[in-house]
């Protein structure tokens, strides 16, 4: 028996020792998105509490309702003290949760205002206002918002759940014909402003004072219109214009309130799809087609698109697996919460995305499923915070509850020491979530923006640099570059007279050269045919008739200004400054850019060669190629000073040196144009027809390139499976 026990012992022993822990896998993956829009993983800033179904809240208690359960529920919405209200829609009521998700008490029968009996019809919106108070006084007494929809009324109540008014549809000359009031959302500001999204309501979102009062409307959709209706319309009259099919704005779906007054508003609208989606693939800043917008009160859009991708939920939509793959999120719901942050869902995919006040996204979580925080999929109805916990209603009448976990708690500690501008905590905090999560670019953000408002600009570079962002570097950047150039005041104007002088000369010392040549009659050398690109670049037309003419100019110097746009070239991909190539994409491939500058242009001198010697052109191809030879220094000339000016400017001065670039460009383009007009002596627009078939011709080329590289590559290939065949047989 003893031994028995023994071997008891040293079995449990070893069990103990050698256990594997089991633990539930995660329902879900918390990630943001980096700059090239790929997920990148994170710890969870919320994980599954547990769900709060009809039974958990109470509603079997025939004390307090006779309906046991929730029917198609549409909102839910919190107070200060952490109550839960809900618009049980296909019951017609409105159930009140106490902060333990046990009821309180249900509105659904109701004495209105002129003593008679009353009842909602399918309410799909509710909100509610706190208790206002001044020296101890009570100045605006809270109520309770219920967007009464079908019976088009809005009826409020006061926050012990007794009946207080009535607001009915408002009137205005500036509704449209046929429009219905249909709310379906609204949100109440501290001036006691209403904000009613109404479904059957195009103008925008309607706005009314708390006696319902029409004020006006604000922030109405911009509708898409196809270049030909844009076309149109600039001939139609302003009657036919306000008549015109498709160019209705599109109504909200929802809409929030944050604690300065500001306005979040949902929209999905399939008609644009289309123009969101470009929204999105093109990083766009505006507005303009934004699933969620930011309104001040006078209905300008004001949000802040500072992130690597505009707030708009899924990013790498064409690649999630689950939900409507292919198409952007369908955002049906966005509400506010702590320390700026707010939060929209993706219908589709049952996903929640949370951004601060800034359009960064903070993380991303959620997914269909019948696990513990997955939800089912297109079933999700809304979502809203309670303190330092999350809730998502569906469809079924069930609320998940999301806890905040210590990873999120230090998030919205660090977003609120940075609010509070509290840098030096707000750096600790944010230096602590990189110990967690070494791939979160908000952090990084974090660090430069405290370290910015410290005034430690040069530190700040670094973690902006990290992060991508060149919106906040070029800030830090713009403080520090006032510092240099404070210092060195006085010899800045110097440089650039300098600069200007010396360029100067040289271009009429290139002048004088290039007209003393010409009446020589001596033997030109390598260093006049060099010169002469200066004459040739301002002075096309006489420049280009000397160049075939009189042999101004010759092959090896041709060869020269293309390895020097070459040059060009790769010190732009190597040289630029951070704020024009943050994230280092130019190819730094001596290789590949000489491919980039020979390969275009024999192409297209062979091109122009085979067709001019068709069509009555006078120019050789040595004379084609010294031509284009010439023509492409402008884009060195541009590339190069503004290549090195790239690494002293900051993201609003960037345009400029864009324009700049593109300038030679067009420079080099025309001359090349009117040099082959010269040179095969064409009129310009035989030239122009000549120049577009040159291109066509280009594209036929490269064509017969591949499929003769393709032929080789399978005759190569048929050739080595033959010997390889043989030596096997043998």
């Amino acid at each position: 028996m003893k031994k028995f026990i023994s071997i008891t012992c040293v079995l449990f022993a070893l069990l103990m020792v050698f256990a594997i822990p089991v633990g539930a896998a995660q329902a879900y993956t918390t990630y943001t998105y980096s700059i090239d829009g790929k997920p990148l993983y994170s710890p969870d800033a919320y994980t599954a509490e547990k769900t709060i179904t009809a039974t958990s809240m109470g509603l079997e208690n025939k004390g307090k309702t006779e309906i046991a359960t929730l029917k198609d529920p549409n909102d839910m919405v919190t107070d200060a003290a952490g109550n839960v209200y809900i618009a049980d829609t296909g019951n017609d009521r409105i159930l009140c949760l106490d902060k333990y998700y046990h009821l309180r008490f249900e509105i659904k029968n109701f004495t209105n205002g002129e003593g008679v009996a009353d009842y909602f019809s399918k309410p799909e919106g509710v909100f509610v206002t706190e208790n206002r108070y001044e020296a101890g006084k009570l100045k605006y007494q809270g109520r309770i918002f219920v967007c009464d929809t079908q019976a088009n009324r809005i009826v409020t109540f006061n926050l012990d759940g007794s009946f207080n008014s009535i607001i009915e549809a408002p009137e205005s000359e500036l509704f449209s014909e046929n429009a219905i009031f249909w709310p379906v959302a609204m949100a109440v500001d501290a001036y006691e402003r209403l904000y009613v999204v109404s479904s059957e309501t195009n103008e925008g979102i309607i706005v009314m004072t708390d006696k319902g009062e029409f004020t006006s409307f604000i922030g109405a959709q911009q509708s898409a219109l196809s270049v030909w209706d844009q076309i149109w319309r600039r001939f139609q009259t302003a009657d036919q214009r306000a008549t015109s099919a498709n160019i209705t704005s599109y109504p909200y779906n929802n809409i929030s309130v944050n604690e300065n007054g500001f306005i979040y508003a949902s929209i999905y609208a399939p008609e644009l799809m289309t123009q969101m989606e470009s929204a999105i693939t093109l990083k766009s800043k505006l507005g303009t087609y934004a699933p969620v917008k930011l309104l001040n009160p006078a209905g300008d859009e004001i949000m802040r698109r500072n992130g690597f991708w505009p707030p708009a939920g899924e990013i790498d939509y064409k690649n999630t697996g689950k939900g409507n793959v292919g198409e952007i999120s369908r955002v049906e719901d966005v509400t506010c919460g702590p320390e700026g942050t707010w939060s929209i869902f993706d219908f589709e995919r049952s996903k929640i995305f949370t951004y601060d006040y800034d359009g960064n996204l903070l993380f991303a979580f959620g997914d269909t499923g019948g696990q513990l925080g997955n939800i089912t999929e297109k079933s999700i109805r809304a979502i809203c915070y309670q303190d330092d916990v999350f809730l998502v209603l569906d469809a079924n009448g069930s609320i998940t509850v999301f806890k905040r976990t210590e990873y999120g708690d230090v998030l919205i500690r660090a977003l609120y020491h940075q609010n509070e501008r509290l840098y030096d905590k707000a750096i600790d905090d944010w230096k602590e979530i990189l110990m967690r999560n070494s791939n979160y670019d908000a952090a990084y953000i974090g660090i430069g923006q405290s370290l910015s408002r410290s005034g430690k600009y040069e530190e700040a570079l670094e973690y902006y640099k990290s992060a991508y962002d060149t919106e906040n570097y070029s800030v830090a950047y713009k403080e520090l570059r006032k510092e240099w150039m404070s210092r060195f005041f006085l010899l800045i104007p110097v440089v650039i007279i300098i600069v200007c002088v010396l360029l100067s000369k040289f271009l009429k010392h290139a002048a004088k050269i290039n007209k003393a040549v010409s009446v020589s009659g001596k033997k030109r050398t390598f260093k006049d045919e060099l010169y002469y690109v200066f004459h040739v670049m301002f002075h096309p037309m006489d420049g280009f008739w000397d160049l075939k003419h009189e042999k101004r100019g010759s092959v090896r110097a041709a060869l020269v200004y293309l390895f020097i746009t070459v040059f060009a070239l790769f010190y732009r991909a190597v040289g630029s400054g951070y704020v024009m190539d943050p994230q280092g994409t130019g190819n730094a491939n001596i290789v590949m850019q000489v491919l980039v500058v020979f390969v275009p242009v024999i192409l297209f001198v062979i091109a122009n060669w085979c067709l001019t010697t068709l069509f009555e052109g006078e120019g050789s191809f040595k004379d084609i190629f010294i031509s284009v030879g010439y023509s492409v220094l402008p884009i060195a000339i541009t590339t190069i000073p503004v290549t090195l000016f790239s690494n002293f400017v900051v993201s609003e001065e960037l345009d400029i040196l864009k324009l700049i670039i593109a300038l030679g460009f067009i420079w080099a383009g025309m001359l090349i144009f009117f040099g082959t007009m010269v040179t095969h002596d064409y009129t310009m627009l035989k030239n122009l027809v000549i120049t577009l078939f040159t291109i066509v011709g280009m594209a036929f080329i490269m064509f017969l390139g591949v499929l003769f590289t393709s032929l080789v590559m399978d005759m190569v290939s048929f050739v080595t499976n033959i010997v390889s065949e043989i030596n096997y047989r043998l």
